[in-house]
């Protein structure tokens, strides 16, 4: 993959970089706007819900390294830190909706291990090899404002400016948190975005309908 030049225009470092936060929600076709609460969350939950955000971006400041390799290494060095951060049986069962229960365990399997390679492949790809995204994290959560779960704020930019919100919806899980719904700009939920074109794939054509439309896009991404 070409690496960009170490001495970009500021303008052209600066949408790059806004691409690498937006390419988070690819998917989205229908935002749907949380509203936040002012509350503040415990101090345990607070560090214990932050921590798995900052592997996800230490992971994701790695994969934009020169030295990072082929998109093939740059997925696998991310996949491990993917597994831990997020709860992806439950955000693939919310981006498809009450359909999902109806599924057999081998289709829900199935569908699962297609959304596990999309999701790693459109990190890689929003982070490309020679990137320069910096990454911001409020040490202070606040509770969400339904479901019992906790938010963190974040930041992703180059540095010139606020750079774009990316907040993140966590649950407790196995002793800790892990990331359950991502909000673009503090408020635009990928879950909810991406319903419409997970739920109406399923219903059009199945879950093998799905699966190749997750692997078409996660070969897109890889190659991207």
């Amino acid at each position: 993959m070409t690496q960009f030049p170490s001495r970009v225009p500021q303008t052209a470092r600066t949408a790059r970089t806004r691409r690498a936060a937006l390419g988070l929600m690819a998917l989205f076709s229908a935002p749907v706007a949380l509203s936040s609460s002012a509350l503040i969350a415990p101090a345990y939950a607070q560090s214990a819900a932050v921590a798995p955000i900052n592997a996800l971006y230490a992971a994701l400041g790695q994969i934009q390294s020169s030295g990072s390799g082929t998109s093939d290494a740059r997925a696998q060095a991310i996949a491990p830190v993917i597994d831990r951060s997020f709860d992806l049986s439950t955000i693939l069962h919310s981006s498809i909706g009450m359909r999902y229960t109806t599924l057999s365990a081998d289709e829900q399997s199935k569908l699962l291990t297609a959304f596990r390679q999309f999701t790693i492949a459109r990190y890689v790809s929003s982070f490309k090899k020679g990137g320069d995204a910096k990454f911001t994290v409020s040490p202070t959560t606040r509770p969400a404002p339904t479901g019992g779960s906790t938010i963190v704020s974040t930041t992703i930019g180059d540095g010139s400016d606020s750079g774009t919100a990316i907040n993140y919806v966590m649950m407790p899980s196995g002793g800790g948190y892990r990331i359950v719904d991502i909000l673009l700009n503090g408020r635009i939920s990928q879950v909810a975005a991406q319903r419409a074109d997970f739920s109406s794939t399923l219903a059009r054509g199945g879950v093998d309908a799905l699966v190749t439309l997750l692997n078409h896009k996660t070969a897109k991404f890889m190659n991207n």
